[in-house]
């Protein structure tokens, strides 16, 4: 039985292991620009799913033209659509609320 805890242990702590070593990659796409951003990305999704209520089906922060030059992008899906609802990561200001296609941005 003692051996059986042992081993348990052992793949707790690799697990976590693994976990801290991929670090980034659970993070989402465009974490690096979070240091640029005045909004967080929970006041961010806030205000999407304020604009839009749905669920968040994906998310990212990316450089793009309009508005500070630096926003949150949400994909947010509900019974009507999906949408993309853009925000920008300074201001928190709506940026974009367009019908999401099939090939996204």
């Amino acid at each position: 039985m003692k051996l059986g805890r042992i081993g348990l242990h052992l793949l707790l702590k690799s697990c976590v292991l693994g976990i801290l070593m991929t670090g980034t990659a659970l993070a989402f796409p465009g974490a690096e620009y979070l240091p640029q951003a005045k909004v967080t990305p929970a006041q961010a999704r806030q205000i999407a799913l304020k604009e839009y209520p749905g669920k968040v089906i994906s998310e990212e922060l990316e450089k793009e033209s309009g508005g500070s030059g630096l926003r949150y992008s949400f994909v947010i899906s509900n019974q009507k659509a999906k949408r993309e609802v853009g925000v920008d990561a300074k201001t928190g200001a709506i940026l974009e609320n367009s019908v999401e296609g099939k090939t996204s941005d």
